[in-house]
């Protein structure tokens, strides 16, 4: 566990209180970056990497180092994050001119001082996420106290990443939708509107707004936003 368990007991707390509509997406993975790097003494820096269909990321670092291990790692295809990510287990790692699991990794972090390197994977309802790269410039890295308290960390960690993404994806789609109905709602009006004005039938209402959509390059709702307003089309 923690040097101090108080520490552990406070970030997990926060992380099972964190109320998704009240920040973004990116500010939650921020977040967990952030926690990690104060939970456990010896990182330095930390960052997650997120794999979205097969292709890895880093949203958040809390240090733009951390960005730079995670990039070599994703242009090698090999090292710490990726390996925790497809095995599914904690990678921990002393990194020194000795280390050849990760040499294009491994030269980088020696050039920035960074000396170990603790990879936990995130899995939340057995599907993985990514994983969380904590980064230590301290000669003596992390031990089996470290470890533990990390994995602790990443279940709850990986459960708040996993429900911010869908509340977001949910909202998201939620908002196209909405968009969606107030646009055909408009599109109706304006052709209600042009129908009376010109005496036209529906699909000829219609007609006169997508050809004017065209000719000014304008949206087909804006068009119609524009007829609802002035009550006919512009010449």
């Amino acid at each position: 566990m923690s040097d101090d368990p108080q520490i552990l007991e406070n970030a997990l707390r926060t992380l099972s209180r964190l109320l998704l509509s009240e920040e973004t997406l990116e500010a939650t993975h921020g977040r967990v970056a952030s926690l990690a790097c104060r939970t456990l003494p010896p990182c330095d820096l930390a960052s997650l990497t997120m794999v979205t269909d097969g292709r890895p990321s880093t949203p958040v670092q809390t240090d733009p180092l951390a960005a730079d291990l995670d990039s070599v790692q994703y242009r090698s295809r090999r090292g710490p994050c990726l390996e925790a990510y497809q095995v599914g287990k904690i990678v921990r790692e002393k990194i020194s001119e000795q280390t050849n699991r990760w040499p294009e990794f491994s030269d980088v972090a020696q050039k920035a001082g960074v000396k170990s390197v603790l990879a936990v994977p995130l899995v939340a309802n057995e599907q993985p996420l990514g994983a969380l790269n904590l980064y230590s410039k301290s000669s003596s890295g992390y031990d089996d106290t470290a470890e533990e308290t990390a994995l602790l960390f990443s279940q709850q960690a990986a459960v708040a990443c996993a429900n911010a993404e869908v509340y977001w994806r949910t909202f998201s789609l939620t908002e196209h939708l909405r968009e969606a109905l107030e646009s055909r709602d408009v599109i109706g009006q304006a052709k209600g509107i042009l129908m009376a004005r010109r005496r036209c039938t529906a699909e000829a209402a219609f007609e006169m707004l997508r050809k004017a959509s065209q000719h000014r390059n304008i949206k087909l709702r804006d068009i119609a936003d524009q007829v609802v307003y002035l009550g006919d089309l512009e010449d």
